[in-house]
């Protein structure tokens, strides 16, 4: 076991757990940040999507031991009150079904308008891909990102 000091969601935080143990499993089981998912374990869904600076990361294989100083945004950190402009299209386009991948693919889509504030339709193609939706509502997902960039068509 190790102590490691994070910075998540604004906030630093100590924990005592082996170096490996992937982020994952110290923000659900050690902060009890439960929002974000655990989907595949092999970093393959994205259910598990969380900011690593300003990059979108697959918390199911990145050991605590990675992470450092770096800031660490979960998906109850990325505004306080849901009032995120990708939050709020998710809601405008009503993207959620089942709801269990929507924390990863917002936090994917926050990643991607904080890098690319106006991305084209196979950008936003291309930086959602890997994250899978089981009820299949990639429809409602890129017009949603479309929505959030203000670049929303009808098409």
């Amino acid at each position: 076991m190790a102590n490691f000091t994070l910075n998540i969601n604004g906030t630093v935080q100590e924990v005592d757990v082996d170096p490996n143990t992937p982020m994952l499993w110290v923000l659900r089981d050690h902060l009890k940040l439960v929002g974000t998912k655990y989907g595949c374990g092999i970093a393959q869904c994205g259910a598990c999507t969380i900011h690593l600076g300003d990059n979108a990361v697959r918390s199911c294989q990145l050991p605590v031991s990675s992470v450092a100083e770096q800031n660490i945004t979960t998906i109850e950190g990325l505004s306080k009150n849901g009032d995120h402009p990708v939050q709020k299209a998710w809601l405008e386009i009503d993207v959620p079904q089942c709801g269990y991948c929507q924390a990863g693919q917002i936090m994917t889509a926050s990643a991607l308008l904080k890098q690319n504030p106006n991305p084209s339709d196979s950008e936003i193609e291309s930086a959602m891909n890997g994250n899978i939706c089981r009820c299949g509502t990639y429809i409602r997902i890129k017009k949603a990102v479309q929505l959030a960039a203000g670049t929303e068509t009808n098409s």
